[in-house]
């Protein structure tokens, strides 16, 4: 573009006029972008267009416009629900939640005045149909969704004796058995293919489904084929019915008000669809996790490779921005995983088991000559990825070291883990998500719980990317009015275990639970949504007898069973006007209700 003065750029494109629909504007900074415009422009063909950038309009805190238009309206405050899909408990489905399960608990959560629904990653995990398997966080494939998330009755599997028998038997279970409802719907939903697939492929809907997925659904029809030694059709037929029934649930809680906040997991495992057809996109010889922090004492290796963010960036992160747009058809707003990993990961060598033996990927490492004087062995290792530099040990033994010699040392630590890389990782982060950020509509929110450097809340305020705020965790400053605050999630406690653990084992009663969710939804957080554990423990008569099996994950444990589920039918919780009522008064009282 070219200055014209008096405030004005003009530009000249060789373009057939037809051909401009919608185009937009961003201010470069070498290659990272520094703002963008709020919506793009729709033009009518004309052989001159004039237009000005276009501004969020007034009261407005965001930088962008979101495809949910309730989040952009000035003053909004809304609350939720999150609960994972496989938690969902009716009468209609086969030992596991699946999407059509979302439906009475959208008419739930719209009769309550919510306003989102989040759910965790509901992507493709299969490898054997085992227990590891029932891991949400390590999908086989970024775009496909999860098979068990069929509606067995709405792909033509007939309900009868044997199906009643086995559907009665695994939903009177008080937990989820993942390798036996693997075995049983898997089953189940190939013959149903083998006696309707070959017609449905036939049809104009599914056709269109094939065309526009192909990108991705070939690999992974290939992908799964090989794996399973079946037919690819089985697949893309089984990928065409899941996008049917959770896209109908997706416009259903649209037309209700409601939209649905999913989780973009932060991983891509060694053994997916997208490792094996596109491995420069990773780094194979190493895997990503945590250092030891609140939740494990010895960090955690998570399994997964991690990015090359180099190679990614060639095409203009074009793997990012389709995944997110897939994501986008139906999810409204989504939790980044991790959001860490798009500044720094925590990268640990492959064949190494604990955390404590990573090291930050990218970084500034130290050279030898800036640590003369010091000893390296039990305080430093040395950066793989920059040959001859060092980076200080997570968890150092500094017991040997005479007082000079350690203050020293404890210096040079505190300023690599939260001064030295400051500006490196925000320049490294905005690069990524200012370009992934605008891929799509939806609202952004970060997991940054843990050990955060000063440049993440920077870069989360720039994009205005909800924080994450959780009274366990709290981060020693107020809840900023851009964040998602909430009493507890699938990696803790739920909120009665809490209570009882600083209570002396003392289960709260509903007067006390009812407290502390005041308190929370009132804050100043754009939105609060609150597991529907914690919800329903506003009910003696509903809530489960045992707190403790409500608890979804246990990070430190790597061989975690993901296996909880609803201890009552949504039927049964839906029917009781008294929650429904408890429910809807907080939340018009901390004025968020979503009328």
């Amino acid at each position: 573009m070219s200055w014209s003065g008096d405030g004005l750029w003009t530009l000249t494109l060789n373009i057939r006029k037809d051909d401009l629909k919608c185009y937009g504007y961003r201010v470069m900074e070498g290659s990272t972008v520094k703002r963008v415009e709020w919506e793009d422009h729709c033009s009518s063909p004309a052989p001159v267009i004039r237009d000005f950038w276009i501004d969020p309009p007034a009261g407005c805190p965001f930088v962008r416009k979101h495809q949910a238009p309730q989040f952009d309206r000035p003053g909004f405050r809304g609350a939720g629900t999150a609960i994972p899909v496989f938690s969902l408990r009716t009468r209609d489905d086969f030992g596991i939640g699946d999407f059509r399960d979302l439906h009475p608990l959208v008419d739930w959560a719209a009769a309550t005045g919510q306003t989102v629904i989040q759910l965790l990653p509901v992507n493709d995990t299969t490898r054997k149909g085992e227990w590891k398997d029932s891991y949400p966080y390590s999908p086989v494939s970024s775009f496909a969704l999860h098979p068990l998330y069929l509606r067995l009755q709405d792909i033509g599997v007939e309900e009868d004796e044997d199906f009643r028998r086995e559907q009665a038997e695994l939903n009177s279970l008080p937990e989820l058995d993942y390798p036996r409802v693997f075995k049983a719907k898997t089953a189940r939903i190939r013959k149903a293919y083998a006696q309707r697939g070959e017609k449905d492929l036939r049809t104009a809907a599914c056709r269109k489904f094939l065309k526009e997925n192909a990108f991705w659904l070939d690999e992974y029809a290939s992908f799964s084929a090989s794996r399973d030694g079946l037919d690819e059709d089985l697949y893309r037929w089984i990928q065409f019915h899941l996008d049917k029934q959770f896209s109908e649930e997706v416009s259903y809680a649209r037309s209700k008000g409601v939209h649905f906040k999913g989780d973009l997991p932060i991983g891509v495992s060694a053994d997916s669809v997208e490792a094996s057809f596109h491995p420069q996109l990773f780094n194979l010889d190493s895997t990503a996790g945590a250092p030891p922090d609140f939740f494990s004492q010895d960090g955690q290796n998570w399994g997964f490779p991690t990015y090359n963010w180099e190679s990614m960036a060639c095409d203009g992160y074009s793997w990012w921005k389709s995944r997110l747009r897939v994501m986008s058809r139906y999810f409204d707003a989504f939790r980044i995983d991790h959001i860490l990993g798009f500044f720094r990961i925590w990268e640990i060598p492959a064949g190494e088991k604990s955390g404590k033996a990573g090291h930050f990927n990218p970084a500034l490492p130290y050279r030898p000559e800036e640590l003369e004087g010091l000893p390296t062995e039990g305080l430093f290792h040395s950066d793989p990825r920059n040959p001859g530099m060092l980076q200080p040990l997570i968890s150092p033994d500094t017991s040997e070291l005479d007082p000079t010699l350690k203050q020293r040392f404890d210096s040079l630590w505190e300023d690599f883990f939260f001064r030295r890389n400051n500006a490196f990782w925000k320049q490294n982060a905005e690069k990524k998500l200012s370009e992934l950020l605008t891929a799509t509509g939806m609202l952004a929110c970060g997991e940054d719980l843990g050990m955060i450097p000063d440049c993440v809340p920077e870069v989360m305020n720039k994009w205005r990317i909800l924080s994450l705020e959780m009274p366990m965790m709290d981060k020693g400053r107020p809840w900023p009015h851009l964040s998602v605050c909430t009493s507890s999630s699938h990696d803790v406690q739920t909120l009665r275990e809490q209570f009882a653990d600083s209570h002396s084992g003392e289960d709260p009663a509903p007067w006390q639970i009812r407290r502390i969710l005041s308190g929370i939804l009132a804050s100043d957080s754009i939105l609060a949504i609150l597991p529907l554990q914690d919800w329903l423990a506003l009910s003696a008569k509903l809530r489960n007898s045992d707190p403790r099996a409500e608890r979804i994950n246990q990070p430190a444990d790597p061989n975690h069973h993901w296996r909880w589920r609803l201890h009552l039918p949504l039927e049964e919780m839906s029917a009781d006007t008294p929650l429904s009522t408890e429910v809807c008064s907080l939340i018009k009282d901390s004025n968020r209700f979503n009328y």
